[in-house]
């Protein structure tokens, strides 16, 4: 026999709203939605590119510090002459409008651009290593996220939502904390080592790289969603190797006859262009999965895949502060992805309204008639969102 209830439950009961009773399901649905598995396809893509920048930093640390082999240009020259071989010469077999002549006759000059600036964000990054502490370089190249940020807004019309912003400061403040740990357990330089005017040179470096890198993902954004990969890729092989040729023969050719040429250093060099080869070739399929914003987020884990590594191979000391690194950096990411960015598709209008209980509204317009803002998800959506049209 089921007992009876009392009365003042099924009073409760009978007097809850409807809204109240079908929150439950709307709130399973939130958090489907925010656990997709789009988004966390999206997360550990990321980590796919941080583990290949992980590979590139420990074959240059042995190279530089075991070896004393110090050739950054060299060594992206033969990433370059990588791409040129595989990428280039695919589009030169290429027929119609996506061959390479076809290509240069209609934008080399940007693709060269782009290739020289692809070529000295990277050298100004590791030539701040000569400048200035690690500590630094860890802190000031997190300026690539405001960059990549402004870039995308100004030039892609890419919109954020605030879930968007507290994912990148999370991100940033993992970084923090992870250079934290570093002073913590005695991993930076001696100040003593680097006089001021040598720590603001290294300093202006890592910032001018930072924004250097930010121009080239946002530029890579581009011509991935309206070109293509091959010809993203192709360019920069043909340009990169170019231009860094030109540059290492003046200015690395005497570093590069130091080196004590064996079976290892050869092997070393194979492990760092094929991890950099690897990086350059996915990069592209990741940001047109998710934009360049998301993945220069994701890739500020790589620093610490390097310390867990270092563990083992280089004998670190170990500080429980690494891991709260790595975990506030994977709950900034997790924010980041768990909502959608916008495109607004006219770029005259900057302000947008949009109504997330309804498809469409109509704003009733006072004179002049301004614009429609359309929105566009730059991920894959289980439902289309609601699209708001100025009138």
């Amino acid at each position: 026999m089921i007992p009876e209830q009392p009365n003042h439950v099924v009073s409760t009961i009978e007097n809850l709203p409807a809204e109240s009773i079908s929150a439950s399901p709307g709130l399973l649905h939130r958090m489907r939605n925010v656990f997709s598995r789009e988004m966390l396809l999206s997360v550990a893509l990321g980590q796919v590119l941080s583990l290949l920048i992980c590979g590139i930093k420990l074959t240059s640390k042995y190279l530089s510090e075991d070896f004393h082999a110090n050739t950054p240009l060299f060594q992206s020259f033969l990433n370059y002459i990588l791409l040129f071989l595989v990428y280039t010469t695919t589009l030169a077999v290429r027929q119609g409008e996506e061959n390479l002549l076809a290509i240069l006759k209609r934008r080399w000059w940007k693709y060269m651009f782009l290739g020289i600036i692809d070529i000295e964000a990277t050298y100004l990054v590791v030539k701040a290593h000569q400048y200035t502490t690690f500590i630094s370089i860890q802190l000031l190249n997190c300026f690539v996220i405001p960059v990549v940020i402004l870039l995308s807004w100004f030039f892609l019309l890419v919109r954020y939502k605030v879930l968007h912003f507290i994912g990148a400061i999370a991100c940033i403040l993992g970084i923090g904390c992870m250079a934290g740990a570093d002073v913590l357990m005695g991993r930076q330089q001696k100040d003593d080592f680097y006089p001021g005017d040598s720590k603001l040179i290294g300093d202006v470096l890592v910032l001018g790289g930072a924004t250097l890198y930010g121009i080239s993902s946002v530029c890579q954004e581009y011509i991935v969603r309206n070109l293509s990969r091959i010809e993203l890729l192709g360019m920069i092989g043909l340009f990169g190797s170019f231009f860094s040729g030109i540059q290492l023969a003046i200015m690395e050719h005497k570093e590069l006859l130091k080196v004590p040429w064996d079976w290892q250093i050869g092997l070393l060099y194979v492990g760092f262009t094929a991890c950099i080869f690897g990086l350059y070739s996915f990069m592209p399929v990741v940001i047109k999965k998710t934009s360049a914003t998301a993945i220069n987020l994701s890739m500020l884990t790589a620093e610490l895949y390097t310390f867990f590594c270092g563990l083992f191979l280089f004998h670190y000391k170990f500080s429980g502060l690494y891991l709260l690194s790595f975990f506030t950096i994977l709950l900034g990411l997790l924010f980041y992805f768990s909502t959608n960015t916008y495109i607004a598709q006219d770029p005259r209008v900057y302000k947008q309204f949009r109504n997330p209980s309804g498809p469409v509204v109509e704003l009733p317009s006072s004179g002049q008639q301004e614009p429609s803002v359309t929105y566009t998800s730059l991920s894959q959506e289980t439902e289309e969102e609601p699209r708001v049209r100025v009138a």
